[in-house]
């Protein structure tokens, strides 16, 4: 699953990492990986803070909940490049605003894919927690909401 996130990151790099003369070429690859992670970590974040509803929500109606998680992954992503890249902070912003919306908006299309068993919801969720709570019973219960 995680995997996939990484070729969902990788398949959207193009423009903001690969093409991004501010980004060495021998750093795109960990880049990609610092964009996956920060994506990894800010949904967890939202699971541990007892945002769980929130983020159920966010993934069957994006619209709804798109900017503040959004705005938190692309923060997140450019603190990031900043910090580990030494990318001036305006292009580490400029640069994550270009990929981070596409790659949620992707995720979120491919957790909705009733027939992708592997990214569904309650596996992608189950995952995120290291798979130890079953969030089938909570993902039933909030799409009937």
């Amino acid at each position: 699953m995680f995997e996939k996130l990484f070729q969902l990151v990788k398949n959207n790099a193009g423009t903001a990492v690969i093409d991004n003369p501010m980004i060495a070429a021998e750093h795109h690859e960990a880049v990609i990986n610092e964009a996956s992670s920060a994506i990894i970590e800010v949904l967890k974040s939202q699971l541990e803070s007892g945002k769980v509803k929130e983020l159920i929500k966010y993934f069957q109606y994006p619209g709804i909940y798109q900017s503040p998680l959004v705005s938190t992954v692309v923060n997140k992503f450019a603190n990031r490049l900043n910090k580990f890249y030494s990318i001036e902070p305006s292009v580490a912003i400029s640069t994550s605003k270009t990929l981070m919306p596409a790659v949620m908006q992707q995720l979120v299309e491919e957790v909705q894919k009733a027939d992708n068993n592997d990214f569904s919801l309650t596996t992608f969720l189950s995952k995120l927690t290291g798979n130890r709570t079953d969030m089938s019973t909570l993902v039933n219960k909030m799409a009937v909401a």
